[in-house]
């Protein structure tokens, strides 16, 4: 707690006040003074208006009193209150996670890094960050020498053939994995430049920096801090770990907990030959020091395939920080590849990126239809209306990683099954562009309905709309928001269009009172 400091006590100016003013005044209230010759009544009379005088004399002085002395007390207060919040905000500014601050660790091989390369050169900034990729053998000049400026550095992790392995049909790459973590703490920890934070993934893990960073300034990198998300799969999570960062989704280590566990790494790994990953070793690492997993859902391990649509568009308020498996689901926006897609989703995550999969909700109570709006990938129209309980449930669009039993397809959030018939789903519209003006800062994005060969009713059915424009401004939550996020809210807008083949939609901060349902 701060402390504020006292202001010096005010002398009130009363003294001053009453010498002023003259003494047959102070004396008419001090002493009763009543004339012989006078009769009663004129005694009562003169009595009364003495003590009215008095009265009215007293509160002269009072009120003088605080015409002097309250505004001295209360500028000297108001400049204490400006310095507590000034340096209260200075230390805000401080403590802001940049991305300069941050170090990462991608963990690669020399197969798969010329295929995957593509997808870190999306989100990499040589400019602002540090990190290495690290491969087991050197890459050939051929393989190394196209778009390096676009990219991190590629180290060569260093040998572990002295380390057991013991999981059957494992892969002992999963020792070299792990080890990424002391390498990249040995590199940087003695950089002239502040670390923060140290944070791993694998080279198909697609980061949102920004996001990445802003997540992380929640939390003090001085203290020991542990941050990822576990598995979308139950079984998944039974087998690692329900307190496990899985490392496809990325993890967080506070720069304070990276070195203090690079010390004692190896023989902290030495204890574990029988762990299926390199996620479980410094997950049991972290453990051993006493930490716990501190969970972020904007992490995402992504152990599903098919249509990832049900998951996208059911995100957290939290920011999306990770994608991962991209190229083990379907592509994410129609007639696109896995990359193209991916690339197209970075077209509005460059304009917007907080707000990036934040669903909104509203409601046309004229036709009675659910509007979510997946902001900067979908706009989906439901022509009926949901509770927003039923709305926020994950449409199960997509199936389990693997096949291997009943716990397979139990997954760790609430799920709604989809019609069989895609003409009875929710009409889905996809991002098609995104751009901002100059004068006003509004944000406009235009979605696309996704063609199926359906029937429709042209009157009632959300079929009839081609086109969404949804406007907004720039999500910029601060960290009390960050802390507690709020969904936003939304409304549908009159539109010029004639044809009624184009719905506008305004996104905006609910108001303090404001509940999100249909009204009637």
């Amino acid at each position: 707690m701060i402390k504020l400091p006292l202001p010096p006590p005010v002398t009130p100016p009363i003294a001053t006040v009453t010498t002023t003013l003259p003494s047959s005044y102070i004396e008419m209230c001090l002493f009763r003074h009543v004339s012989k010759t006078h009769s009663s009544s004129s005694s009562s009379f003169t009595t009364s208006t003495r003590t009215i005088n008095c009265i009215l004399l007293f509160v002269l002085i009072f009120l003088v009193y605080l015409i002097v002395s309250v505004p001295v007390s209360r500028l000297q207060s108001n400049d204490t209150i400006k310095a507590y919040f000034s340096s209260s905000q200075d230390r805000s500014q401080v403590s802001l996670t940049k991305i300069d601050h941050i170090v990462f660790g991608i963990g690669s091989s020399k197969n798969s890094w010329p295929a995957r390369r593509e997808y870190v050169k999306l989100w990499w900034d040589a400019q602002r960050m540090r990190g290495c990729v690290f491969v087991e053998q050197p890459l050939s000049s051929s393989e190394n020498h196209t778009d390096t400026y676009h990219l991190p550095p590629v180290c060569v992790s260093q040998d572990t053939s002295r380390f057991r392995y013991t999981w059957k049909g494992g892969n002992r790459n999963a020792i070299r994995i792990a080890r990424c973590v002391l390498e990249t703490v040995r590199m940087f920890n003695t950089s002239s430049e502040e670390v923060r934070w140290y944070v791993f993934g694998d080279d198909d893990t697609i980061f949102i920096p920004e996001n990445l960073a802003r997540t992380l300034s929640k939390y003090d990198h001085t203290s020991w801090y542990y941050i990822g998300a576990n598995s979308e799969i139950y079984h998944q999570n039974s087998i690692f770990g329900h307190d496990m960062a899985f490392g496809g989704g990325g993890y967080a280590l506070s720069s304070s907990l990276a070195n203090v566990l690079a010390k004692n790494f190896d023989s902290c790994i030495e204890r574990y030959p029988h762990l299926y990953g390199g996620d479980s070793r410094i997950h049991a690492c972290v453990l051993e020091l006493g930490v716990g997993l501190t969970h972020e859902p904007g992490f995402h391990q992504f152990d599903v395939r098919g249509n990832a649509l049900g998951i996208l568009t059911s995100h957290s308020t939290k920011p999306l920080v990770s994608l991962h498996h991209m190229a083990h689901i379907d592509p994410i926006f129609p007639n696109s590849t896995t990359f193209s897609a991916v690339h197209h989703l970075f077209s509005a995550v460059e304009l917007d990126p907080l707000r990036i999969f934040q669903l909104s909700v509203c409601y046309d109570r004229w036709y009675s239809w659910t509007i979510s709006v997946s902001w900067g990938y979908t706009v989906q129209i439901e022509g009926r209306h949901l509770f927003l309980p039923d709305v926020l449930r994950t449409q199960e669009t997509f199936r389990a990683w693997k096949r291997s039993g009943e716990l397979s397809s139990v997954y760790t959030f609430n799920t709604r099954e989809i019609h069989p018939d895609p003409c009875q789903r929710p009409v889905t519209f996809f991002m098609e562009h995104v751009s901002s003006t100059r004068d006003d800062g509004t944000i406009k994005s235009v979605y696309k309905q996704a063609y199926e060969n359906c029937t429709y009713d042209p009157i009632s059915s959300p079929r009839k709309i081609q086109e969404i424009r949804v406007f907004s401004r720039r999500f910029d939550p601060d960290i009390r928001q960050l802390n507690a996020p709020r969904r936003q809210c939304c409304d549908i807008l009159p539109t010029s269009s004639t044809g009624g083949n184009i719905m506008e939609i305004g996104i905006r901060e609910c108001k303090e009172d404001e509940f999100i349902y249909i009204h009637p």
